[in-house]
């Protein structure tokens, strides 16, 4: 049986953001978009597959420029009182929550997800991170000595030029997650955005600077790999925090080496999630869909490996089967749409790809596994929602992160092989465990090897709490005070008396 695919009708709203006008995407220093002469790159919406932008390419003078103006607005951010830098943080988050829905519309046109879920989901919480560590600044103190004839304390001093090097899943999340401690920590900010996702930054950006922040402090460089290479080597800049696969975190790595840059690597992710007999089923069932298919499964943290106990194997693959079946794909800006399109065609390509590796391999395609044409939108990119049953561990599409809507079923007897089996991989970014034996939940979370565990939920990220990976999938932590530590660093004093 196929899932019901059918065109939805727009609301006004919606019909009034389809309107796919060419832009032009410049590089934006000091406050002010610089033209380029190199080759541009071209923007395709995900959902038709037609070009709506063009993005100029930064050179390496733009970068030279962009690192100077940063570091001479820097030097007076650093000293401003970090109650007027909060406000301006403050400021910059009402503004961008009175443009919830702007910035959703944005969001769709650069990743092709829906609408539904940018407006109240990945923009918001992009949103909550500029007020988050506006908060946090004014609360932070250092340590304080005393002896018999001296004194000595601790304080936090910022970095000076950060940057940010953006994956294209989450541009505005991304934006915000990495700009906020930053400039919260009174640094300067450059953010490299994915060349396959432009326009967000460029509204946060402006509303920015509509807040009250001096030029120069968020700037934005657009291009390719190669003037993110051009970032990682500039000795002006002291701090990268990359978003991306781990190919790319190994090469910011060794770009990163000569200058000897602070670095925060947040990669890739074949998380698991373990599904116990004494569950509750209909919200596992949900969890599990919500964890492959949410942004058309391009999520690091996707819960892709999905251990379901032999005893409930059958019903639990039957009930995912067919709730995945029913699932609607197609138009992002429709409101009775559940999935929308993949990054790109050559993104699509990869994605199928490796669910005929994994038939080839031996897994059973229990639904989905093919492109699709939805009424209307018969040139974007979007794919059926895919199950993998009878897989074993040793699979590629088990070992290898596939980064679209693919689920793999993975069925265990008892609780150790099922913590050995979730650890046996080299990433540790994610992980869900779904029991109602509180022992069982502690036990299992302190035993499985990821940076993030959720009991009874999944890809839930409140901007307290941190988030980041362990092995192969990165280090350092997006969110939490721990992460506007990492954009400063310690001076200590010593006072003779």
């Amino acid at each position: 049986m196929e899932p019901s695919y059918v065109p939805a009708q727009q609301d006004e709203p919606a019909k009034k953001a389809g309107k796919l006008i060419m832009q032009i995407c410049q590089s934006l220093i000091g406050g002010k978009p610089v033209n380029s002469n190199l080759p541009v790159i071209e923007k395709r919406y995900p959902a038709t597959g037609e070009v709506i932008a063009h993005i100029e390419p930064a050179s390496g003078e733009m970068l030279d420029r962009a690192v100077e103006v940063a570091q001479q607005a820097q030097v007076s951010w650093a000293k401003t009182d970090a109650f007027e830098r909060a406000k301006i943080l403050h400021c910059a988050a009402s503004l961008m929550r009175e443009a919830n829905d702007e910035l959703a519309h944005l969001e769709v046109r650069d990743v092709g997800k829906l609408f539904s879920e940018a407006v109240s989901g990945d923009v918001p919480s992009g949103i909550d991170a500029f007020d988050y560590f506006a908060a946090c600044i004014t609360a932070q103190n250092g340590d304080f000595n005393k002896w018999d004839n001296a004194i000595g304390y601790s304080v936090r001093v910022p970095l000076g030029v950060c940057a940010g090097i953006g994956a294209w899943n989450y541009p505005m999340q991304i934006a915000c997650w990495k700009s906020a401690p930053a400039l919260a920590a009174g640094n300067a900010f450059i953010l490299k955005p994915s060349e396959e996702t432009p326009f967000v930054a460029q509204r946060v950006a402006e509303l920015l600077q509509a807040a009250g922040l001096p030029n120069g402090l968020f700037q934005i460089i657009h291009g390719d790999a190669d003037i993110g290479a051009a970032i990682c080597a500039h000795p002006g800049i002291a701090k990268i925090s990359l978003t991306g696969g781990v190919e790319t975190g190994r090469m910011i790595m060794s770009q990163s080496a000569h200058s000897l840059k602070r670095i925060t690597l947040e990669l890739g992710g074949k998380s698991p999630l373990l599904v116990f007999d004494d569950c509750d089923f209909d919200l596992a069932v949900q969890t599990a869909l919500d964890a492959n298919f949410y942004t058309a499964g391009e999520v690091c943290s996707n819960a892709t490996r999905v251990f379901v106990q032999r005893s409930i194997a059958d019903d639990f693959i039957a009930a995912l089967t067919a709730k995945a079946e029913a699932l609607r794909v197609g138009d992002p800006m429709a409101r009775d749409i559940q999935m929308g399109a993949l990054i790109s065609a050559r993104h699509l390509a990869k994605v199928l790809d490796y669910v005929a590796i994994g038939a080839s391999e031996g897994a059973t395609i229990a639904t989905g596994g093919q492109q699709l044409q939805p009424q209307g939108f018969e040139n974007g990119y979007f794919m059926q929602p895919t199950i993998l049953t009878n897989c074993t561990d040793d699979m590629r599409v088990v070992r290898e992160e596939i980064f679209g809507p693919v689920m793999s079923v993975l069925i265990f007897d008892d609780e150790d092989e099922a913590v050995r089996r979730a650890n046996d991989t080299d990433f540790g970014l994610g992980a869900g465990v779904m029991t109602k034996d509180l022992g069982r939940a502690h036990r299992v979370a302190n035993a499985l090897e990821s940076g993030n565990v959720w009991v009874n939920s999944y890809n839930l990220l409140p901007p307290g709490l941190p988030f980041g990976g362990a092995k192969q999938s990165g280090f350092g932590r997006e969110n939490s005070a721990a992460t506007l530590d990492a954009y400063s660093e310690i001076k200590s004093v010593y006072i003779q008396l």
